[in-house]
């Protein structure tokens, strides 16, 4: 596989579905196939071995199997752009799309010409998803309000499982601009130890980036920049 195509993963219950998909970004220079499969809980290993760029997940059938992985797809591997395919686009769906961190939210009406530009833009970092809010007044009300009332308990949620001693040493660390190799020499273990701390701390943090989890975790009061 080449490192300048982007890398995509395709997760659906039907197969005519992921064929489809396939066919239609086949002829697409730079866009690449890296994988298809049926939902399960196994794929998840099967991504994180080599994860795509951008993961296609249709959620027809049983909606809450394909938000749920979804959503453990960002939490496992938070740098995957997850667009989520729908036959069924509705405001309760859209929220927990959002919910579930979702970069893109398409009704599978979508011609292969606008798939393939929602994949480029999520492969660049943005959140198309968000833009359906800005047409649609009474679901951002509704959405903004939901958020607020769930945000005291997310937050504690998120922090059920607080980092560790050594992994808040190690965020301290990457606050102060030091990489992983450096952090590695500083506390005397070896390099992958420490990129197994990260993707921990990315995880518990709900974070993209380690500067994300750097700023979230200031926020939440778990480290600080003197």
């Amino acid at each position: 596989m080449k490192k300048n195509k982007i890398q995509v993963f395709i997760l659906s219950q039907q197969f005519l579905l992921r064929q489809g998909i396939e066919h239609s970004l086949s002829s697409v220079e730079d866009i690449e196939i890296s994988g298809a499969a049926e939902l399960n809980a196994g794929v998840l290993s099967t991504i994180g071995n080599l994860p795509p760029d951008v993961a296609l997940v249709d959620i027809d059938g049983s909606s809450d199997n394909g938000l749920t992985l979804a959503r453990k797809i960002k939490q496992h591997s938070p740098s995957i752009g997850v667009i989520v395919l729908t036959s069924n686009a509705n405001d309760a769906q859209l929220f927990q799309a959002l919910k579930a961190q979702a970069a893109a939210y398409l009704e599978k009406e979508v011609t292969a010409d606008q798939l393939v530009d929602i994949i480029r833009r999520v492969a660049r970092g943005e959140h198309p998803i968000n833009e359906g809010l800005t047409t649609r007044p009474k679901v951002a009300e509704q959405v903004l309000h939901q958020f607020q009332e769930l945000s005291q308990r997310y937050e504690a949620e998120a922090f059920i499982s607080p980092l560790t001693p050594r992994e808040t040493e190690i965020l301290d660390y990457i606050a102060q601009g030091y990489l992983n190799k450096q952090i590695a020499v500083k506390l005397g273990i070896s390099e992958q130890t420490i990129k197994n701390h990260v993707t921990s701390i990315l995880r518990k943090l709900n974070a993209n980036a380690r500067t994300d989890a750097v700023v979230l975790a200031i926020k939440q009061g778990l480290i600080s920049i003197s």
